[in-house]
């Protein structure tokens, strides 16, 4: 009985090991069909290689800009104008950033309409409809932000690269043209909104000094407890800057329609001052929480106050926003640097034929190889598995080849 024990384990290795993948075998293979092997890599690799050479050399030129510093500045003023609250939007208020303003200006047809314009691309390109010399720019020109420094990158890819450059160049040069006409359009509208605005301020804040005067005139001047009169002050300056953000929401309104980002963070914007007035005030609209149990005299006399206060800080946050946008309006200059100007590059970018070439012959060779295992398996198939093939073409209405179902 012990003697047959080994004899069982042996024929158990034995089996095992028939079952397992014979690498040699597998090598065996491949190298019994290395010609096939050779030939398709082979075939591939002239085949690619005359396909590059049949493929225009493109030239790639690059232009880089930078927003300027000073316009930077501009912006976080425009934000200190609506004082400690401008947070509740956070940075979104502005929109988008400048740099990605920029890249959806530069993918613009109004952009596209000037560099055609500029450098006649109509005839260059020998077409009869912008339309078509519009696709032929997407497919040529690359826009990019770096999400760290800033920096918008215009790269624009031609057969020549003379050419490349020059709508390279011209794309700085439009951009920087629009952005001094938009400064320029925008500032007036706003200024226009703003003048509108601070007049009829002007005039409600003479109006509730005046109801003011007579009321103290009249009655005399009334102490207010302390927290009063930080509570007015608070209610104030948020009224002041509700004023201020509709009448951004207005002038933004005529340069966007409702669903723009912009006007959405600016009607978000107004709904959070809104509802931090009516914390304040109460619902109504009209109390002033916590000044105790003021008589009805006092309680008139801190209405009045509250308007005046209100009125007053709307006049001064209201006139230094239009001496803002009345400078903004003169301001001709171009809002972003030229950190590099886009040149004739020396250089082909594409197509890279050598590494064309590689790739193509790799693959190639893979397939020869996975090839050469069909072919194999083809050559040894037993008899019953031939018949089943033979029934799958049959069902299938598929002819097999000859050479694959021979017996």
């Amino acid at each position: 009985m012990s003697s047959q024990q080994p004899a069982n384990s042996k024929t158990t290795l034995l089996s095992s090991r028939d079952k397992e993948i014979n690498l040699l075998d597998l090598l065996l293979v491949i190298v019994k069909r290395k010609n096939m092997v050779f030939r398709i890599s082979c075939a591939a690799a002239l085949l690619t290689a005359a396909f590059s050479l049949l493929l225009p050399n493109i030239y790639t030129s690059t232009a880089l800009i930078v927003p300027a510093q000073e316009e930077k500045g501009v912006a976080g003023a425009m934000l200190n104008q609506l004082g400690g609250l401008a947070g509740l939007a956070g940075a979104s208020i502005v929109g988008k950033t400048q740099e990605e303003l920029y890249v959806t200006m530069l993918k613009s047809e109004a952009m596209k309409d000037r560099v055609i314009d500029q450098l006649n691309l109509m005839k260059r390109f020998d077409k009869d409809y912008r339309s078509d010399v519009y696709k032929l720019l997407d497919s040529c020109s690359v826009f990019t932000t770096g999400k760290k420094d800033g920096v918008v990158t215009i790269s624009v890819e031609d057969r020549n690269p003379q050419w490349a450059a020059a709508i390279a160049n011209a794309y700085v040069n439009q951009l920087g043209s629009l952005t001094v006409n938009l400064n320029v359009t925008g500032s007036g509208k706003s200024r226009s909104f703003l003048e509108r605005r601070l007049s009829s301020a002007k005039g409600d804040l003479a109006q509730s000094e005046e109801m003011l005067k007579l009321f103290q005139a009249k009655n005399k001047t009334l102490n207010m407890p302390e927290q009063v009169k930080a509570t007015i002050a608070g209610v104030a300056q948020l009224r002041a800057q509700l004023a201020s953000q509709e009448v951004r929401l207005a002038a933004l309104k005529l340069q966007f329609t409702d669903s723009a980002p912009e006007v959405k963070t600016a009607k978000a914007f107004i709904g959070n001052l809104k509802a931090q007035i009516d914390q304040i005030e109460g619902t109504g609209g009209g109390s002033i929480p916590s000044v105790g149990s003021i008589p009805d005299l006092g309680q008139e006399y801190v209405r009045l106050m509250r308007d005046f206060k209100i009125q007053e800080s709307i006049v001064e946050i209201l006139s230094k926003q239009y001496e803002l946008a009345k400078i903004n309006e003169t301001k001709d200059v171009v809002s972003f640097q030229v950190l590099q100007t886009a040149k004739s590059p020396e250089r082909k970018s594409k197509p890279k034929r050598l590494l064309m070439v590689l790739l193509a012959t790799g693959t190639a060779f893979f397939i020869g190889i996975f090839l050469a295992f069909v072919r194999e398996y083809a050559e040894t198939m037993p008899d019953e598995d031939k018949d089943r093939w033979r029934e799958i073409g049959t069902f299938a209405k598929v002819r097999l080849p000859r050479k694959f179902l021979k017996n």
